[in-house]
C-alpha cells in the first residue's frame, strides 16, 4: 500500500510513528507538506503535482493539517478525495470539527452530552447573553484553537463581560460554556480508531490551572472508561464524521460530556501514558479500508466483464438458430 501523509513536519511525533508503523507493515509511506502540494482542476480530471513532480497511485492519506493551514489543507485533501484516494477523515469532517461552534451545534442535534454553550455577537446582548448561561465561572473559548489556545476562564460576571468585548474588539468568533466544577480540572482524551477506543486517558491540571492540555503542564494516567464514555465518545466521532479522532469527556453529575472533537489528535502523549501503539491501530485500520475498497472495485468490474460476455456468448446460439432455419427452408424447397 502506497500512504500519504500530509504533515508540514516529518519529524513531529505523531508523524514519524505513523510513519514508523506504515514501514514496518511493509507499506511505502511518504511525508508530504500540504502547502507543497498543488493541483490541476477540469471536468472529470483531478492532478495533485508535489514539488514539480506528480503524484500518482497513492492508496490512502492521512491528513495532519495544522489549524493555521486548514483552508488550504482541506483543499488539498478534497483532491486527492476526488481522485478515489481513500481518507480515514475526509476534508468536510476535518472543517466540521475545526469550528468548535459548528460541532457543538451538531452534537446537540444528536442529544449528546456537552457543557452548556452560548454563542452572539452584538454587544448590546452580552448581559441577557450570559443570563442564558448561568452564574459564573464561563469559560470562554475562540472558536477555533488547540491544545488550550484561546481558552479563557472569567470567575466573575464582569470578568466575563470584559473579556467578551476585548474578543469583539478584535473581531474574533468565541465560545462561552458553563464551567464544570466537579470535574476539578480533569478531563479525558478518548482516542478514536475506526469506530472503536482504541486507548484513554486521564489528563490533570497542574496547581493554578484549569486546562488540561498536557502541553499546557498536565499529567496523563491510563484510565478505564464506562459504557456511557465510550458511547458517547464513539457517537460524538462518527456525528462529526471522523474516523480517526481525539474526544475529550468531562466527567459530570448529569454524565460524559463532550468537550472537544479532534481530527488531528496527538500520539505522542497517549502511546507514553497508555503504552498503546496508536499508529500501529491506525495503520491496520488503513489496510483493512482499502483491502475492501480494492475487493469491492475488483468485484464490480468482474461484474461488469460478466454483463458485458453475456450477449456475445448469446450470439453464436442465435446465428445456429437462423442456421437450422435456413437449412429446413431449403429442404422444402427440394
Amino acid at each position: 500500500m502506497k500512504i500519504a501523509i500530509l504533515s508540514r513536519n516529518a519529524k513531529l511525533y505523531s508523524t514519524a510513528s505513523l510513519v514508523e508503523a506504515g514501514r514496518k507493515r511493509g507499506h511505502r509511506v511518504r511525508v508530504l507538506d500540504p502547502l507543497r502540494c498543488y493541483m490541476r482542476i477540469e471536468p472529470g480530471k483531478f492532478l495533485i503535482r508535489y514539488k514539480s513532480r506528480q503524484l500518482s497511485g497513492v492508496d490512502a492519506v492521512i491528513p495532519r493539517i495544522g489549524n493555521s493551514i486548514t483552508f488550504y489543507g482541506t483543499a488539498v485533501l478534497r483532491q486527492f478525495e476526488m481522485m478515489g484516494v481513500f481518507t480515514p477523515n475526509t476534508s468536510d469532517a476535518v472543517l466540521r470539527a475545526r469550528d468548535k461552534l459548528r460541532c457543538m451545534q451538531l452534537l446537540a442535534r444528536e442529544g449528546i452530552g456537552l457543557p452548556t454553550t452560548v454563542f452572539g455577537d452584538n454587544p448590546d446582548d452580552t448581559a441577557d447573553l450570559l443570563s442564558l448561561l448561568g452564574d459564573p465561572p464561563h469559560v470562554i473559548k475562540l472558536n477555533e484553537g488547540a491544545q488550550g489556545q484561546g481558552v479563557l476562564l472569567a470567575e466573575k460576571a464582569t470578568a466575563s463581560q470584559g473579556m467578551i468585548e476585548a474578543l469583539r474588539g478584535l473581531y474574533a468568533n468565541f465560545l462561552v460554556q458553563e464551567f464544570i466544577r466537579e470535574s476539578k480540572g480533569a478531563d479525558i482524551r478518548c482516542f478514536v480508531v475506526g469506530g472503536k477506543v482504541v486507548a484513554a486517558m486521564q489528563r490533570q491540571a497542574r496547581d493554578g490551572e484549569f486546562r488540561s492540555n498536557l502541553h499546557r503542564g498536565g499529567t496523563a494516567t491510563a484510565v478505564q472508561l464506562s459504557s456511557a464514555e465510550t458511547d458517547t465518545a464513539l457517537h460524538a466521532a462518527r456525528t462529526v464524521g471522523l474516523n480517526i479522532a481525539g474526544v475529550d469527556l468531562l466527567r459530570s453529575k448529569r454524565g460524559p460530556l463532550v468537550l472537544e472533537v479532534n481530527s488531528s489528535p496527538g500520539l505522542e502523549g497517549i502511546e507514553a501514558t497508555t503504552g498503546v501503539d496508536v499508529a500501529g491501530h491506525i495503520i491496520d485500520y488503513l489496510e483493512s479500508r482499502v483491502r475492501r475498497r480494492k475487493a469491492a472495485t475488483a468485484a464490480k468490474s468482474a461484474n461488469g466483464v460478466a454483463r458485458a460476455a453475456k450477449p456475445l456468448a448469446a450470439a453464436p446460439n442465435g446465428r445456429a438458430a437462423n442456421a437450422k432455419k435456413t437449412v429446413k427452408t431449403a429442404l422444402g424447397r427440394q
